[in-house]
C-alpha cells in the first residue's frame, strides 16, 4: 500500500492493520513528526518516503525521500501499489486523491475534504471511506427501501459547556475531546460541528441522497442509523476504534474479530441530543450545503483559515463559525465548472478570510 499521512491517528492504526496482515508498505508520507516517521521507516522498510518540508530531508533515515505535494504526486506515479490510503489532513489531500483516481488505484479515503470540496468531480465508485459513520451506513445497507440516513456526533469538547462561556474558551479546552483521541484540526471541527457537516456532504456523494441528518449520541458507540420506508430503523454499534473501518477499507473482507463486541449491560443507557444552533451556529447551513454541495469548497477554505487564526489566538472559538458564515455569504454564488477552478476559488476564499 501507499500510506499518506502515516504519523496521524488514522495512519498509525493503518500500519497496525498492515502489520497484522503482512501488507507491504511501499510508500510512507508524513508531515513534521520526523521521530515517529523514522521509527515507521525502520519497521516497515518503505521503498519511498515523502515529507512535508524540504528542510527535513536530511533528518530522514532513508535514501529516497521526496517532499511536498509534488513529491506525493511523483511517488504515486513511481509506485506499483494498487492501494492508496489517503489520511492527509485538509485541502492538501485533494490533489493526491485526484491523482490516485487518475492512476486507477483503489482509494481508501480518510481525507474527507476531498469529497467535501470536489465531490461532484470525483467517481466515488472507486473510493472506500475510512470513517466510522460512513462505514456504519455501508454496513447497514440492505435491499430494503431506504427513507433516510442518520449519522451521529459526539458533541465535541463543549457539548456540556455553558453557552455564555463559549466565547472565552481556550485552544487547550477545545482540544480536550470527551470520547476520541484525534488530530488537532478534526478535534476543533468536532467542537464546532463542522466535521459533521463535512460527513453529511461525504454521505451525500457516497450514497447519492440528500435525506441525511445527524444527532448527538454522547457515548459514541452508535455511529450510524438507517431509517427504512417500512418504519423500521437499524443502528451500527461498535467501539471507539478506527481499526474496524480501516480493516474493511484495506482488506475488503474481514472474517475475524477486530474489536470486542459492545457489552450493552455495561453501557447501561444511551443519550441522544438534538444539534442546537445556539451551541453550534454552523449547523444553520446544513440544509443549504446538502442542496448546494458545491459550496463545500467555500466552507472548507474558510474553516481552515479560521482554525489557524484560532490556534494563533487571533480570533475566538465562536469566530470560527462566524468566519465561515461570512465567507459563505460572500461566495454563495460561486460554482466551479472544473477541478482547476476549485483551486482558484479556494485561493480567493482564503484571501478574503485572511483580511
Amino acid at each position: 500500500m501507499i500510506l499518506l499521512g502515516s504519523t496521524g491517528s488514522i495512519g498509525v492504526n493503518t500500519l497496525k492493520v498492515a502489520k497484522k496482515h503482512n501488507i507491504k508498505v511501499e510508500v510512507l508520507s508524513a508531515g513534521r513528526n520526523i521521530t515517529l516517521l523514522n521509527e515507521q521507516i525502520k519497521e516497515f522498510s518503505p521503498k519511498y518516503v515523502v515529507i512535508q518540508d524540504k528542510v527535513d530531508v536530511n533528518n530522514i533515515n532513508h535514501d529516497k525521500v521526496f517532499f511536498g505535494e509534488e513529491g506525493i504526486l511523483e511517488v504515486l506515479n513511481l509506485s506499483t501499489s494498487s492501494l492508496v490510503v489517503n489520511s492527509l489532513v485538509g485541502f492538501a489531500g485533494l490533489r493526491p486523491t485526484l491523482e490516485a483516481l487518475r492512476l486507477d488505484k483503489k482509494l481508501a479515503l480518510a481525507n474527507k475534504e476531498s469529497l467535501v470540496v470536489a465531490g461532484e468531480f470525483i467517481d466515488t465508485s472507486k473510493i472506500t471511506p475510512i470513517d466510522s459513520e460512513h462505514f456504519g451506513l455501508w454496513y447497514l445497507l440492505s435491499d430494503k427501501e431506504i427513507s433516510s440516513m442518520t449519522i451521529t456526533a459526539s458533541g465535541g469538547s463543549f457539548r456540556d459547556t455553558p453557552l455564555d462561556r463559549l466565547k472565552n474558551v481556550s485552544v487547550k479546552e477545545a482540544l480536550n475531546h470527551p470520547n476520541w483521541s484525534m488530530g488537532k484540526k478534526i478535534t476543533i471541527d468536532s467542537a464546532t460541528m463542522v466535521n459533521k457537516l463535512f460527513e453529511l456532504l461525504e454521505a451525500r456523494w457516497l450514497f447519492d441522497t440528500t435525506n441525511l441528518d445527524a444527532v448527538i449520541e454522547t457515548k459514541s458507540i452508535i455511529h450510524a442509523l438507517i431509517n427504512f420506508k417500512d418504519g423500521s430503523s437499524t443502528a451500527h454499534i461498535a467501539g471507539v476504534d478506527m481499526k474496524l473501518p480501516i480493516s474493511y477499507a484495506v482488506l475488503d473482507k474481514v472474517n475475524e474479530e477486530i474489536l470486542k463486541p459492545i457489552d450493552l449491560l455495561e453501557v447501561g443507557s444511551l443519550e441522544f441530543r438534538k444539534i442546537e444552533e445556539d451551541r453550534y451556529p454552523i449547523w444553520a447551513i446544513k440544509d443549504l450545503l446538502l442542496k448546494s454541495p458545491h459550496l463545500g469548497v467555500v466552507v472548507n477554505a474558510s474553516n481552515e483559515v479560521a482554525i489557524e487564526k484560532f490556534f494563533s489566538s487571533d480570533i475566538s472559538f465562536l469566530d470560527i463559525s462566524t468566519t465561515i458564515l461570512k465567507a459563505l455569504e460572500k461566495f454563495r454564488d460561486y460554482r466551479a465548472s472544473s477541478v482547476e477552478e476549485l483551486f482558484e476559488i479556494d485561493k480567493e476564499v482564503r484571501k478574503f478570510c485572511n483580511f
